[in-house]
């Protein structure tokens, strides 16, 4: 099955789009209906990857109870049994580079454990996460081609930056009217954000906060300077000084 692979740096959005993709897809239970209809399953690839971990996290997201130790063998037929029984047409599998964090063999089951998925259930697979997890989908060379990798970059100027400034804007609730989709000043956002909307989020709510408390009430480039607020970079070297 012709799969995807959303790539993108972290805190850029990409938990929230594949959120909104679910939600956009849920299906009303009939009444009467004994078993809940789920198009779309998301889970989290397990921080510390295992077969056993991956499909015990995957029963628990589908709300199936756990009790004890259980097989990987059994645990594997179980989850084929709800997804089946769920009408699944999609799994999104975010942070997919976790698996990255185990050893050559533990990526290697993953890997086919991942094509075994796609094959006995005959549903699209979404990888979600950072260029590792590109890396290692590349070194399979069956989920390569199976694979079709999707960047998510990092913002630039341009008019799509002012129009997301813009609706940031709108949303505070100011009392004086905020312009934040003015050519230099969205620069500066960007320069001082390095470009993740998550970023950018965290920084123009801390003006906000700014702006009430200097009762500016708008987000200008005043309030932007007196946010409480560190880039990513400005943050590491901090973190680097204090290890020193």
């Amino acid at each position: 099955m012709p799969n995807l692979l959303l790539i993108g740096p972290t805190n850029n959005g990409k938990s929230m789009l594949i959120e909104k993709f679910r939600r956009a897809h849920i299906v009303e239970p009939a009444p009467q209906a004994e078993t809940e209809t789920l198009p779309v399953v998301t889970m989290q690839m397990p921080s510390d990857p295992s077969v056993s971990r991956f499909y015990a996290l995957l029963l628990t997201t589908l709300g199936v109870p756990l009790s004890g130790r259980r097989r990987v063998v059994d645990l594997e037929g179980l989850a084929l049994r709800v997804l089946r029984a769920v009408g699944m047409k999609v799994l999104v599998i975010d942070e997919l580079h976790n698996m990255l964090a185990g050893h050559s063999s533990v990526r290697r089951e993953f890997l086919n454990l991942i094509r075994f998925l796609g094959n006995e259930l005959r549903v699209r697979i979404v990888g979600v996460g950072t260029r590792e997890a590109y890396l290692a989908v590349r070194s399979d060379d069956q989920l390569e081609n199976r694979f079709e990798p999707i960047t998510l970059p990092l913002w630039q100027e341009g008019p799509e930056l002012l129009a997301l400034l813009a609706s940031y804007a709108a949303s505070f609730p100011l009392r004086q009217r905020s312009t934040l989709d003015q050519p230099a000043l969205a620069a500066y956002i960007l320069a001082r954000t390095e470009g993740s909307i998550g970023e950018i989020t965290m920084f123009l709510t801390r003006a906000a906060i700014a702006a009430i408390d200097s009762g500016e009430e708008a987000l200008t480039r005043k309030t932007l300077l007196l946010a409480e607020y560190a880039s990513p970079s400005e943050r590491r070297s901090t973190f680097e000084r204090e290890l020193r």
